[in-house]
């Protein structure tokens, strides 16, 4: 496990690096696959694709989602082999018009120094990437060498722009700077402002801002609707509560990301009991434009109930230090706990909100107070999607 040197202390570990840190010492319980990991990436397998035809629709796409190895041999091979086909169209033509063979001074080849195959071929990689050495040459004595001439500049000319920009779409892609946006490795459920919350914390490395950054929110499960049709994997949207109020974040310092847990939630009728039972996958997404370079970038994680704390709140990491803020990336992850109802939201409205409920029950609570009197800081690495 390796943290970022000069960006952030040693043991401050991205999400990316640290899927191994703080593993439970106890057998964790059999859960469904994920749906997506914790670095972003989908955890679906595409099987028995019948027309395979309509990935070479679209050969740049496919090109730039190839890997590097691929894309390379791609590369490599396409100037090869267009050198070689042409290397032996030039040799046809110097052999249809007797250029192979020894004449007097009075003959004028299509192509002069033109003897062999290997002659040939040299003389196809001079046209294609435009380096002449002087000793070949076309002349005006073939029509087809001039057309030929023209058509191989034409192919080479396409080739060189559809895998130099392949190449350079593969060295810019916007999931690069996605290795600088990073989320909190876990999430925390607790009361704010009266009232039951889904929160985590995403941050930027990077001094470049993400502009128009926006956080969506899932809740993924198994589903059954009334007629009895089981869903696998629905998605239901998140409401979230952004700190500033409106739909985009200003992404300069670590923010808290809030979900009010309401009656539209799908978390309303979660208790802390139900997270240890329920197969439960809450997909965060951020969005935004990379200020240097224009391009719409995108960070993914996911967070199932095991990831999910109880009764937990995130430390300040922003401090003011000799006129200006400090970000202090050591406590990215850390939580504390706080008292907290043990209950779903659903239970804290029928007993009227959380000041009727501390009234009418408090004793869940006086347990949390003489829990969190008990209890210390619990630190939690973050880590980037």
């Amino acid at each position: 496990m390796l943290s970022r040197k000069g960006l952030i202390p040693e043991d401050y570990l991205l999400t990316r690096l640290a899927e191994d840190v703080l593993q439970p010492k106890f057998k964790a319980k059999p859960r469904k696959a994920r749906f997506v990991a914790k670095s972003g990436t989908c955890n679906v397998a595409h099987t028995n694709i019948r027309e395979q035809g309509r990935f070479l629709q679209d050969v740049f796409t496919t090109l730039v989602d190839l890997k590097w190895l691929h894309t390379l041999v791609i590369f490599t091979m396409s100037f090869l082999c267009s050198w070689l086909l042409f290397g032996m169209i030039w040799w046809l033509i110097a052999f249809a018009h007797g250029d192979l063979d020894q004449r007097g001074d009075d003959f004028v080849p299509c192509v002069t120094d033109i003897h062999s195959f290997a002659s040939a071929f040299l003389f196809s990689i001079e046209v294609q990437v435009t380096i002449g050495f002087g000793g070949r040459m076309i002349t005006e004595e073939c029509v087809s060498a001039i057309v030929m001439l023209i058509v191989q500049n034409i192919v080479g000319l396409v080739i060189n722009a559809i895998m130099l920009g392949c190449i350079f779409m593969k060295t810019a892609q916007a999931n690069r700077r996605a290795e600088t946006l990073i989320f909190s490795k876990h999430a925390v459920i607790s009361v704010r402002n009266n009232k039951l919350c889904f929160m985590i914390r995403i941050g930027d490395l990077r001094k470049s801002m993400i502009i128009s950054a926006t956080v969506r929110m899932q809740v993924v499960r198994r589903s059954t609707t009334e007629e009895g049709e089981v869903v696998p994997l629905d998605q239901i949207d998140i409401h979230m509560d952004n700190p500033v109020g409106t739909n985009g974040i200003f992404l300069v310092s670590p923010l808290i990301i809030c979900h009010v847990i309401d009656k539209d939630s799908p978390l309303y009728e979660v208790s802390a009991s139900d997270l240890q039972h329920d197969d439960i996958e809450v997909i965060v997404v951020l969005e935004g434009v990379v200020e240097t370079t224009g391009i719409t970038t995108q960070a993914r994680t996911s967070y199932v109930s095991e990831e999910i704390l109880w009764g937990q709140r995130f430390v300040p990491t922003v401090s003011e230090e000799d006129g200006m803020y400090a970000v202090d990336y050591s406590k990215f992850g850390n939580t504390v706990k706080v008292p907290t109802p043990c209950c779903s939201a659903k239970r804290l409205d029928e007993a009227g909100g959380i000041a009727q409920f501390k009234m009418s029950e408090g004793g869940p609570l006086r347990t949390v107070l003489r829990r969190r009197r008990t209890s210390t800081v619990v630190k939690q690495p973050s880590s980037s999607s």
